[in-house]
């Protein structure tokens, strides 16, 4: 984000940048929980999140504003609030990373992130703690999708299957050192594993007709209800959504996916171009965060 944020102060010099980011260990979580606590008096103008989940929070809190973002009018639906209080973009997609020394044959490569469960991998794969980042939304999204009863037995079948850990980095980690065959994680992290040369594939999951697709969860913009600078929050906010910093964004370490209809751009994840990916209703599953959260903490935490 550094580098971007730094261009967009060179070309608007009369506006000055002053960014906070959050800390590895609280996710966006932290940052999330300042901005409902300085509510009354926002201090945050321009919020750009990469959990979409926390901003839809956010929107139902009534704490963000409609804005009239700069993007074609066929950007896509999931893509954008009705309200016109965020707009999504730049994805992540969730995968599996597997060790191609452990498992050589392609063919016996996991296929779904239902596969978490099978007692094939039994202490063979492993998943980050679903308490926070991606893999709470994840999960959240999950339980959205499979009703509350379904995803929480899910849920416990991958604790008692998986070798959980702290994060989705300690995750491709494990899979590319070998401590682990296969686990989920970010593009953004499997592709650390790649770039260090280690012995690794992306597998974009669920790709059956009778399974859910991969999973997208893509960089979010929003503008804070009563911010102290709405212009120019809208300005750096339509200078992020440009196709320049998307493809700049799918180039970069992180090989975030275009949201943008026909960006010329590819993902440095290389997604096939004939990848299935999951139909979420971002609302929906948001209404869900705290009975998963709930769940979750039980089951993986004994609260």
């Amino acid at each position: 984000a550094a580098p971007i944020l730094a261009a967009f102060q060179r070309r608007h010099p009369e506006t000055a940048v002053v960014s906070t980011f959050d800390v590895e260990s609280t996710k966006t979580v932290g940052l999330v929980t300042r901005i409902e606590n300085e509510a009354s008096t926002p201090r945050c103008d321009l919020f750009w999140n990469n959990e979409i989940l926390h901003t839809q929070r956010l929107e139902h809190a009534g704490l963000l504003q409609s804005v009239s973002w700069d993007v074609p009018s066929n950007w896509p639906k999931p893509m954008r609030s009705p309200r016109g209080t965020w707009i999504a973009f730049a994805a992540r997609a969730r995968v599996l990373l597997v060790n191609r020394d452990l498992l050589p044959n392609r063919g016996d490569w996991p296929e779904s992130v239902m596969e978490l469960s099978d007692p094939k991998w039994q202490q063979k794969c492993a998943v980050a703690l679903p308490l926070f980042g991606t893999t709470a939304t994840h999960f959240t999204i999950l339980q959205a999708k499979l009703g509350s009863e379904r995803a929480a037995q899910w849920f416990r079948s991958v604790k008692q299957n998986a070798i959980v850990l702290s994060g989705n980095k300690q995750v491709a980690q494990a899979v590319s050192s070998g401590q682990v065959a296969m686990g989920l994680t970010d593009t953004d992290d499997a592709l650390i594993e790649i770039d260090n040369g280690l012995p690794v594939a992306i597998v974009f999951p669920d790709q059956k007709s009778d399974q859910l697709g991969t999973l997208l969860i893509p960089n979010t913009l929003a503008v804070l209800k009563n911010c102290p600078h709405p212009r120019a929050a809208r300005s750096l906010g339509n200078f992020l959504l440009s196709e320049d910093i998307e493809g700049r964004l799918a180039m970069g370490p992180s090989g975030n996916i275009p949201v943008r209809p026909g960006h010329a751009q590819d993902s440095r994840a290389a997604p096939p171009k004939t990848t299935r990916y999951m139909e979420v209703d971002f609302d929906k599953a948001a209404a869900e965060w705290e009975s998963a959260a709930a769940t979750l903490r039980t089951i993986y935490r004994g609260e």
